[in-house]
């Protein structure tokens, strides 16, 4: 959507139909631009012919979609040896008005395509209505549908003692995708069978520094100076959605004061949170702790204005 925005166009390639054995499944998708491209369905002759197609859709300024079949076998020489029908489209800022609340969706969605007078319109619905079958010739064919499911927010935290076994806990049925990571010094004997990923300390620092953009970090290990190490490294990227750090008013202040001597500015240590959790809550208990937080994040991750 930067793109889009950026008055740029590329195209978006889609299986929106595969028969037999095929690379990828229904949905899978490559964006291109003049001089690159990103995604993948499949590699191959497959995915060279959409290439090519791509780029030529964006030397025209008429025309903005194609469909286009490949037998795998016979016209390409792959050895799967299937059927895949390929949607190619221009997506440029005439794609905003999709492109946008797509991109805001908190909850799955249908992007459906609809073909009429030879031209396409994309649209947002709550629910996937049945998409034409792909042996159903392309002249014929009126609509395309996918389910969209948006991506989660990550969530990576740190520590496997009692809190972050209840942090864990809390996490796993809820709508995050969570990276538990722990040194072994993290693990106390109750944290027999812990799924956390046991790291040593400088791969937990680099495991910061490899995160994506808007990750949302949340630090409970065994020791302040990891722990100060730890959230040393998310402010000095800066690209962060959150920072949590488990402890009291002191333990902030310390950190503060600490950080402000490293050359952190007051602006970026406004960002930590510590204590973690919504105010509401008390108890220092790790369930309660685990259910404070899950509260805190649930409520940031679902309003965008956050």
């Amino acid at each position: 959507m930067a793109s889009a925005r950026r008055g740029e166009a590329l195209a978006m390639v889609t299986i929106v139909g595969a028969q037999g054995s095929t690379p990828r499944e229904i949905g899978a998708r490559m964006l291109v631009w003049p001089d690159r491209f990103t995604g993948t369905i499949g590699g191959g002759s497959l995915e060279r012919q959409g290439l090519d197609q791509a780029r030529r859709l964006l030397t025209q300024t008429a025309r903005r979609h194609a469909l286009q079949d490949y037998p795998l076998g016979p016209l390409l020489g792959q050895c799967c040896g299937g059927h895949v029908r390929l949607l190619v489209e221009r997506v440029d800022a005439e794609s905003l008005p999709w492109l946008e609340p797509a991109a805001d969706a908190r909850a799955p969605f249908a992007l459906t395509a609809r073909f009429e007078d030879g031209g396409m319109i994309r649209a947002i619905e709550a629910e996937a209505p049945a998409s034409d079958s792909p042996r159903i010739p392309i002249p014929e064919v009126r609509r395309v549908s996918e389910l969209i499911r948006p991506t989660l927010p990550r969530l990576v935290i740190f520590g496997a003692g009692h809190v972050g076994q209840a942090v864990a806990r809390a996490f796993a049925p809820l709508p995050f995708h969570l990276d538990w990571l722990a040194s072994r010094e993290d693990l106390r004997p109750e944290a027999s069978g812990t799924r956390a990923t046991i790291l040593s300390e400088d791969e937990l620092v680099e495991a910061v520094e490899a995160a994506p953009a808007d990750t949302l970090f949340a630090m409970f290990t065994h020791s302040h100076d990891l722990d100060y190490r730890l959230t040393r490294a998310v402010l000095a990227r800066g690209d962060f959605r959150y920072l949590g750090l488990i402890g009291s008013r002191t333990k902030r202040a310390r950190f503060e004061s600490r950080l402000r001597a490293d050359g952190v500015a007051d602006a970026d240590l406004a960002r930590l949170t510590c204590p973690i959790g919504i105010a509401e809550l008390k108890s220092k208990a790790p369930a309660v702790i685990a259910v404070a937080l899950a509260a805190e994040l649930l409520k940031l991750t679902e309003d965008p204005a956050e």
